[in-house]
């Protein structure tokens, strides 16, 4: 799940329906949120939560850099590993009813309009304690809801490399010196408990408001609910064009620090050549390929009869 929520397309949720650890997961927040504490639901919270953040927190700065330095090849990964997720989400609301084929209009709609609003790479609004708290709101659906990406969330939010930094700042300010038996980095420690902070009580709230209201909408309305989770995973790669670079400020009105940071650097769309519309297509099934796999971990409908 953690590595999944570094990467634009896999949803954490979607990891653990397949692997069918979802409907215990969602159980033991809704438990916690109640204060019902059993043993075998604090277990299931605590080895998630905390293998998830060695994840993140070993490789958000790779991450960060590949999308920075290659965004067409990683974006491509992307659309592939959306579209995985399609056939996982399907199972589940099988068979289609008039509700799903309305909820999912509603997600798919809703989708198209947050990228329309806010297409992926944009500045969004801001780099922000508040906007980082709705991030970290945003980033927790992925956790509970298996149609939905986190990281592309933080992507139309523009906060999905700013939050990658932070974490790698945090990394580097605290583990890194660690490791060669140095004092941590105060300056770079800070900078990243900066982002972490809020990001961190933003993805506490939203996990626990997302585990009780999706547990209450599977089980009032499951055929509906299940069609927009359709609709939002289908309408992600409406955003994820991958033929779109960052390009640098002019040096005469930019400032210099921006110029100089290729993460803070307007994108635009540009006309692929045969070579990278074939490796476009490639990679776009690996990714397929690969969440595909994933959905079988759990046998194929092992998730779907809990939820």
């Amino acid at each position: 799940m953690g590595l999944a929520n570094l990467v634009p397309g896999i949803r954490g949720g979607t990891m653990l329906l397949a692997t069918g650890v979802y409907p215990g997961f969602v159980g033991a927040i809704a438990e916690l949120t109640t204060f019902r504490f059993r043993r075998r639901s604090l277990l299931l919270l605590g080895t998630v939560a905390l293998t998830a953040a060695l994840a993140i927190l070993l490789l958000a700065g790779p991450t960060r850099r590949l999308v920075i330095e290659q965004r067409w090849v990683m974006y491509s990964l992307f659309v592939g590993l959306t579209l995985g997720g399609v056939p996982i989400v399907w199972r589940l609301a099988r068979p289609a009813t008039s509700g799903v084929w309305v909820g999912a209009a509603l997600g798919l709609a809703a989708m198209a309009a947050m990228t329309w609003i806010a297409p992926p790479g944009s500045a969004g609004g801001g780099t922000s304690s508040g906007m980082l708290f709705v991030a970290g709101l945003a980033g927790a659906s992925a956790m509970i809801l298996p149609g939905v990406s986190g990281g592309y969330l933080l992507l139309l939010l523009g906060q999905y490399l700013p939050i990658l930094a932070g974490v790698d700042a945090l990394k580097r300010g605290i583990l890194a010196p660690l490791a060669n038996g140095a004092a941590p980095d105060a300056e770079l420690a800070r900078a990243g408990l900066a982002v972490a902070i809020p990001v961190g009580l933003g993805v506490a709230a939203g996990v626990v408001v997302v585990s009780n209201a999706v547990r209450w909408a599977l089980a009032r309305f499951p055929k509906p609910t299940l069609g927009i989770l359709l609709g939002l995973l289908v309408g992600a790669v409406i955003g994820l064009w991958p033929f779109q670079r960052g390009v640098a400020p002019e040096p005469s009105t930019a400032v210099a620090e921006q110029a100089a940071d290729p993460e803070a650097w307007p994108l635009e769309r540009f006309r692929p050549n045969g070579r990278q519309a074939g490796a476009a297509l490639l990679l776009i099934g690996l990714g397929l390929a690969a969440t595909t796999a994933v959905g079988r971990l759990g046998g194929g409908n092992a998730g779907s009869r809990d939820v």
